[in-house]
């Protein structure tokens, strides 16, 4: 892996006193014959947002699949709060306070804000769905965040715009003490006032502590939001470090060759398949 400031092998570049929320080292995944993910090294620290950047095939979706639990590794070691740990699914994940909002959201159309936010851990009381706690719960959630668009929080998810409904989805992972949270391709298909709503949505989330990770083709979302800057290439972490030590020429050539300026990135292999 390249480390953009020349940090030490396994070291944080760019002076992070504290220890990573979530560290990743060594981590292979193999799909049959296709290698997705070749000794990937990954630091996430609370309080940062970290944009994972990577072409079409590069293993994104599998490294953050990997974190959620829906993968797991075939070597490698992740630790959390610097413990080791298994992630074998994503209710191990959740109980970390890891939380994914995938590009399709999973959202239901025909529930509503409130809903949608507790859909599978809905709370009871006395036998029944304790309405007024969800209520409350799902407003605080939202208005700690500033969203601030939305109707009603009783209104079908159906009728929100996209930006409406990534905030919800947002909302719905970070309400269950979540420390992590990851977020695939949060900015897709939305329009400029859109697109702000969430960056502005993700900017929150850091300033509350969470450690985020935003997985991005569009650079300028990523250079708007990310305090740190990861760049896979055919499986392989070819870069890492802060965001200030790198311009958008120089993730391009990171995400397209695995190298820049001349730097060259260890040999990478092909990868075929979807990754």
């Amino acid at each position: 892996m390249t480390e953009v400031n020349e940090a030490p092998a396994g070291a944080s570049s760019g002076g992070e006193d504290a220890e990573p929320l979530l560290s990743m080292r060594g981590i292979d995944k193999h799909f049959g014959p296709v290698q997705a993910l070749y000794g990937v090294n990954l630091d996430l620290y609370s309080g940062k947002v970290t944009g994972l950047c990577g072409d079409n095939g590069a293993g994104k979706s599998v490294l953050t699949r990997t974190i959620a639990g829906a993968h797991q590794p075939d070597h490698g070691q992740i630790f959390f709060e610097g413990k080791p740990v298994h992630i074998r699914s994503t209710r191990d994940a959740s109980a970390l306070g890891i939380e994914t909002v995938y590009q399709d959201l999973a959202l239901a159309d025909n529930l509503d804000i409130v809903q949608n936010m507790f859909l599978g851990r809905e709370r009871l009381r006395h036998g029944l769905l304790d309405e007024d706690s969800m209520e409350l719960a799902a407003a605080d959630t939202l208005k700690t965040l500033r969203v601030t668009t939305v109707r009603s929080i009783r209104q079908p998810v159906a009728s929100l715009s996209g930006g409406q409904r990534q905030s919800v989805a947002v909302a719905k992972a970070v309400m269950w003490n979540s420390k992590l949270v990851l977020l695939d391709e949060p900015t897709a298909a939305l329009g400029v006032v859109q697109t702000r709503q969430v960056l502005d949505l993700i900017k929150r989330l850091r300033d509350q502590g969470l450690a985020v990770m935003v997985i991005s083709h569009n650079l300028n979302d990523v250079f708007e939001v990310a305090d740190r800057i990861a760049v896979l290439y055919l499986g392989r972490m070819v870069a890492d470090g802060p965001a200030a030590g790198f311009d958008r020429q120089s993730v391009v050539e990171y995400m397209t060759t695995g190298a820049a300026n001349g730097r060259p990135s260890e040999p990478a292999a092909s990868a075929s398949g979807e990754v």
